[in-house]
């Protein structure tokens, strides 16, 4: 080792880990980056792996960050709440920029290993419809893919068992507005959530009374930032899909493409949306 390079040791860096907890000791690297079993010769096929292995932790990050912001919420912590809804929102932005990686494989490069694939698809993703049921996104027809992992259903049932984090929301406007006793409308729980005209309202004096009702004004504007980002990743995966496999069907069964420009249709917080024509 030349005399001249630099040791880092020497200006107080540890060095030695034998006993001690080193960086990938702390983070357990090793079971991660050894997570990733191509079943083809395929190049890209490590890429697709990665790229969907790096999704699933950033959605777990955006259940672990949601979770709490609702915690937060419905006991009247309001700036957590906002800081933790936009880092879901930030999260949101780095799945969109995993689409531009995935995008680099072509067509041809993407076939050379898609029979390794089965049956497999994105859509059984139990953590994406996890995020999509707590947004209020909810469908119990998505719980039959996980039929086969109890565990796994538990969690889904359970969080359609509850109110939505939206809905959370609509029942902290209309008490905000209408006193402690007021009745917002009945969750819906086993169904997307429909827009309804006395929540529109309600958000309509909100945001032509910003300097009253501050709070609720920023919670809309979290909320919207959220569904803005979601809906630019929904894009970003239309785009990718039929720029790769154009309107083929799904490795799931899907109709593929217009099954995903279906979902471009879905307003997750429609009231939200629809007050700005109102101001």
């Amino acid at each position: 080792m030349s005399s001249s390079a630099y040791d880092p040791g020497e200006a107080g860096a540890k060095m030695d880990f034998k006993d001690a907890m080193s960086y990938g000791d702390y983070l357990h690297l090793d079971p991660v980056t050894s997570a990733q079993h191509p079943l083809s010769d395929a190049h890209d096929e490590m890429l697709f792996i990665i790229q969907h292995q790096t999704s699933e932790l950033w959605m777990k990050l955006a259940i672990h960050e949601l979770a709490s912001a609702r915690e937060k919420m419905n006991a009247g912590k309001m700036p957590s709440t906002f800081k933790m809804l936009t880092r879901v929102s930030r999260i949101f932005d780095q799945l969109n920029g995993a689409w531009d990686v995935l995008r680099t494989m072509t067509p041809s490069e993407y076939t050379e290993f898609r029979h390794a694939l089965g049956p497999s698809s994105g859509f059984q993703s139990w953590q994406y419809r996890m995020i999509e049921f707590v947004l209020g996104n909810r469908n119990p027809n998505m719980l039959k893919p996980h039929a086969h992992h109890p565990e796994i259903l538990g969690k889904l049932e359970a969080e359609l068992a509850r109110p939505s984090f939206y809905d959370d929301a609509v029942t902290l406007l209309f008490k905000t507005l209408d006193g402690p006793d007021a009745t917002p409308p009945a969750p819906q729980l086993t169904q997307p959530h429909e827009a309804n005209d006395e929540i529109r309202k309600r958000w309509k004096i909100v945001y032509e009374n910003v300097a009253d009702y501050w709070e609720l004004y920023e919670l809309a504007e979290k909320l919207v930032d959220l569904e803005d980002y979601f809906r630019r990743w929904r894009f970003n995966h239309v785009t990718t899909v039929e720029r790769v496999i154009g309107f083929k069907r799904g490795t799931g069964g899907t109709p593929g493409v217009s099954y995903l420009k279906k979902m471009l249709d879905v307003q997750l917080f429609p009231e939200l949306w629809h007050v700005r024509g109102d101001l």
